[in-house]
């Protein structure tokens, strides 16, 4: 991680909806969606000394990430986000907090680059993680922005990666078409259908998975055909990618890396992601989380794509996604340019490293349905008992998403960290468990955790399942 921020603590900003809504016309509900997951920002490094995000959050989840890993006075400054939902906008109207951070001297890093973000601060000189790279164009823009934006786009990501690929056995390029109309896609769709071929319909910017849809010709049946389809899907152009098949623990994977200041890539690693459908779930980095021969692949090439993208003038965090075909070959997906799910699953895995020796494995599952919706201190004690119970496996357990607990779909985000996979899958098993046993819990009870006039105590209701326990 000497590469990210020089090894020195740093300045975190949940700017999750704002680089999103840069690809989506700035719109607002895309800023606000992106709250829950800006949780994430109290990974972007090993050791934050200012934590800023659009949401509240509750005491207890930073002295706990604190207690665990060790961080030293940690300043959280939550419910920083403007009208718009964005947390830039949230932090010019806090004149003292900016001025707060701009004396810090830390390094300011950020989920993505946006314009906003990179004027925010105006630093005279690129800090390690924070500056905007070296050239600024006609457009105002920071070289590395104008490179992130280019290659978030996936259709500039495959042109990049068909060029790249003849240089890299083990590497495939799936085919993939850009339309622009609603009605050249229902004529794709309609052929691949009719040749029995599944596809995957893209948007061209997209993140976690979203954007995303794999079409199979028995879907476009029951839609009632391509047409119909398309006019669900398309919303101007879209991407149609063939389909790899493929399948098993090591269908999707990820490498992770930075590119420094000076242009340098220094690989981070290779991870295994938990993907639901299309929709990015959590991974499991560390080692023998994948074999030597498909992480040495994915390295290789993820490597050239970083050297590509460096000579083009960006620096910062960036990964390549992967999924893995019948015969073991991967197919590059995606670039993110910007900090990534698995990135938080790194930086745990640094700093557990450096306190305890070591490399852990570290799993992260970011969107574990709750049982209940539960406020601030019942979640606390939730988390507590499910913590306790990792312990018990040898297991530790960080809470990592804890805004959306109190949603009407609630879900919580997690870390697991150990030695080996197996108490790693015993640890998500019972986390898994105790959360479907809240939602039992209260069902039986007749007792709602979201209805605090109902004079009932979450914690009371805990109780029988302790001692089950």
């Amino acid at each position: 991680m000497t590469a990210w921020t020089g090894g020195a603590p740093a300045v975190h900003i949940g700017n999750v909806g704002d680089f999103n809504a840069q690809f989506a016309d700035g719109s607002p509900a895309v800023r606000r969606a992106g709250g829950h997951y800006a949780c994430l920002a109290a990974f972007y490094s090993p050791d934050p000394r200012i934590l800023v995000l659009p949401r509240q959050v509750d005491d207890f989840w930073v002295r706990e990430l604190s207690r665990v890993l060790e961080w030293r006075d940690t300043a959280v400054y939550g419910a920083v986000a403007g009208e718009d939902g964005g947390v830039v906008e949230g932090l010019r109207s806090r004149p003292a907090l900016l001025e707060r951070i701009r004396r810090s001297g830390l390094p300011v890093i950020t989920w993505g680059r946006t314009p906003e973000s990179e004027g925010l601060l105006a630093p005279p000189e690129p800090t390690a993680g924070s500056g905007p790279g070296a050239v600024v164009g006609p457009d105002g823009l920071g070289q590395a922005l104008r490179v992130t934006r280019r290659y978030e786009s996936k259709a500039a990501a495959h042109r990049l990666f068909r060029t790249l690929a003849p240089a890299h056995p083990g590497i495939v390029v799936p085919a993939q078409e850009r339309l622009t109309s609603r009605r050249e896609t229902a004529r794709v769709l309609a052929a691949r259908a009719a040749a029995g071929a599944t596809v995957v319909v893209k948007a061209e910017y997209g993140v976690g998975g979203y954007g995303t849809t794999v079409v199979t010709p028995g879907q476009i049946a029951e839609a009632g055909g391509a047409r119909a389809l398309a006019r669900r899907l398309v919303r101007g152009a879209v991407l149609i990618e063939e389909y790899v098949h493929g399948s098993g623990p090591l269908r999707n994977l990820t490498f992770d890396a930075v590119v420094d200041d000076k242009g340098a890539v220094h690989p981070v690693g290779v991870g295994v992601m938990d993907i639901d459908g299309t929709s990015y779930q959590g991974v499991t980095v560390g080692p023998g989380a994948v074999p030597d021969a498909p992480a040495a692949v994915a390295e290789r090439f993820g490597a050239a794509v970083g050297g590509a993208l460096a000579a083009e003038g960006y620096r910062g965090w960036y990964d390549v996604d992967f999924v893995m075909d019948r015969a073991g070959r991967l197919a590059p997906v995606e670039i993110n340019l910007r900090l990534t799910g698995p990135a938080v699953a790194f930086m745990i895995q640094a700093r557990l490293a450096r306190l305890q020796g070591g490399l852990p494995l570290v799993r992260t599952l970011d969107r574990l349905p709750l049982g209940a919706r539960l406020p601030a201190a019942a979640l606390a004690d939730h988390l507590g008992e499910a913590s306790r119970r990792c312990r018990s496996l040898g297991v530790t357990l960080l809470p990592t998403v804890v805004t959306a607990a109190f949603e009407p779909d609630p879900y919580v985000g997690v870390a697991l960290a150990a030695r080996t996979s197996g108490a790693l899958d015993a640890a998500e098993a019972v986390v898994r468990s105790a959360n479907e046993a809240l939602g039992r819990m209260f069902l039986d009870t007749g007792v709602s955790a979201s209805d605090p006039s109902s004079g009932a105590s979450p914690r009371r209701t805990r109780r029988p399942r302790r001692r089950r326990s």
